[in-house]
Parts: C-alpha cells; sequence; structure tokens
C-alpha cells in the first residue's frame, strides 16, 4: 500500500512541477512569420526577440490558463492529501485520504486534459491555417506529459485505497 502512495506521490510531485512550467513557459507553439522564428504561450508571444504580454482577452487563452491553474491547484491539493494519508489519525478513520488525493488526482487530469484539448483544437483550427509553418513546442508537450503523471498518480492512490479497503474487510494478519 505504502509503495503505491510512494509512487503516487511522485507522479504527483512530478506532474505537477510540469503543470506549473508548461502554464509558465512561452513556447506552446512556434511558427515562422515574415521571414523570422515567433513562438507563443500562454501569456506572451515572442518575435525577434523581444516578448510581448498578450493584452487580447481572447477565450480560448483564458479557457486553457483557467484549467492549467485549476489542474496545478487541484493537483496540489492531492499533494497535501497524499502526503497526509502516511499519516494515521483516529480522528480521520471514516473519510480515506489516499481516496480523497486519487479523486483530486483525476480532477487534476480531467482540468489539464481538458486546457490541452481546447488549445489543440483552436490551433489546429485557427492558427495552423493562419500560419504555414507552425509546430507545437516543448511546453505543450510538458502539458501532455502532465496528464500522464496526473493520471498515473490517481492510478496509484486509487490502487492504495483498493489494498487498503482489502485490508480492512479481511482483518489484519
Amino acid at each position: 500500500m505504502h509503495s503505491f502512495m510512494g509512487g503516487g506521490l511522485f507522479c504527483a510531485i512530478v506532474g505537477n512541477i510540469l503543470l506549473v512550467v508548461s502554464t509558465a513557459t512561452d513556447y506552446w507553439m512556434q511558427y515562422r512569420l515574415s521571414g523570422s522564428f515567433a513562438h507563443q504561450g500562454l501569456w506572451r508571444y515572442c518575435m525577434s526577440g523581444k516578448c510581448y504580454m498578450q493584452t487580447d482577452s481572447i477565450a480560448y487563452w483564458n479557457a486553457t490558463r483557467a484549467f492549467m491553474i485549476l489542474s496545478a491547484m487541484s493537483c496540489f491539493a492531492g499533494i497535501i492529501a497524499g502526503i497526509l494519508s502516511f499519516a494515521h489519525f483516529s480522528a480521520f478513520e471514516r473519510f480515506n485520504r489516499s481516496f480523497a488525493a486519487g479523486i483530486m488526482f483525476f480532477v487534476s487530469t480531467l482540468f489539464v486534459l481538458l486546457a490541452m484539448a481546447i488549445y489543440t483544437g483552436v490551433t489546429v483550427n485557427f492558427l495552423g491555417k493562419r500560419f504555414g509553418d507552425w509546430r507545437f513546442s516543448w511546453s505543450y508537450i510538458l502539458g501532455w506529459v502532465a496528464l500522464l503523471m496526473t493520471f498515473f498518480a490517481g492510478i496509484f492512490y486509487m490502487c492504495a485505497y483498493r489494498m487498503h479497503e482489502c485490508r480492512r474487510v479481511v482483518g489484519p494478519r
């Protein structure tokens, strides 16, 4: 049980770091504009070595930003619940923290999936046609890797919960 929780905690911490890095960096998409390379993230776009804040309030950027931030926050809450699940407090006997941590990691996975789906859909359908020579970049890829890490963290914590429940039903040996 503790090995599942440890593996889940490792995946969650790595996933949360990747979520924060992905959200904060400016390499979600790279393209060629007027003969020079440019790149953009959720907050800024950079051309010719200078970066500018994205002041336009475009719905898909706002939705992607919001879901990425919500994902990082729910992953962090899951990490806290996951750490607390190692401790055994009698006051929380009816509330299983490993189950709560698993649910928070699955919620984080859902949020990052929504963010990535929105960004991918709009980029491919709108920006992909606007710019001929473009590609997704490493910040975007980190978002997908974070999705996998939070998903596996949820799987690990649900396995730990099931092991705990099976031991509780069968009884201590």
